[in-house]
């Protein structure tokens, strides 16, 4: 018998973790090809992709290849919000990389926060890593401050790496630590 606890295995107080279904996809490619959306994420030219990029994006993540993407819901409505993902894991010294991607309407209500909340206890519980590091815009201060939320702290600063908005931007690299993240959950 499944207990109730096992049914929605990653959720925390706004939000829940699950598997992207093609369902989702036009969702995604609505997120992903928001000009903002590409801004925030991507230091590339932001060029959009189109539904051939998306789905081969998608198709190409293996967790066989130590890289997992989940689709973030709202835990009561059910309704398809973004993404959110572990990368790049080094299981030799027991660190990865993570990534978020919330639609625009749901900016700045909490949702990034709860997503990486949830996804930081998975890594540190079911995963078993020491280190959790993300990179961020300098001018993305809603998301700085979100980090901030869930117990990162800065590392370092790639100074005027990045090129938008006709100037040249830092890059941050910000990380938490598995015994800094216990001594938040106390």
């Amino acid at each position: 018998m499944i207990n109730q606890y096992s049914k929605r295995f990653l959720t925390g107080d706004k939000v829940a973790l699950r598997k992207i279904t093609k369902e989702d996809y036009q969702d995604y490619f609505a997120i992903e090809d928001l000009m903002e959306s590409r801004l925030l994420m991507n230091d590339e030219i932001p060029f959009p992709p189109t539904e051939r990029d998306h789905e081969k994006f998608l198709s190409e993540i293996n967790p066989e290849k130590d890289e997992y993407i989940f689709g973030i819901e709202l835990k009561d409505e059910k309704i398809f919000i973004g993404t959110i993902s572990v990368y790049s894991v080094n299981w030799k010294n027991g660190t990865c990389h993570v990534g978020v991607s919330i639609g625009a309407d749901y900016q700045g209500k909490g949702y990034g926060t709860d997503s990486m909340k949830v996804l930081v206890d998975f890594i540190f519980n079911y995963m078993n890593l020491n280190k959790v590091k993300i990179q961020v815009f300098s001018y993305n201060k809603r998301a700085i401050a979100s980090y901030e939320k869930c117990g990162f702290f800065l590392e370092g600063t790639l100074k005027e790496e990045l090129f938008r908005f006709g100037s040249y931007h830092d890059i941050y690299y910000m990380g938490i630590l598995r015994k800094d993240w216990k001594n938040t959950q106390v």
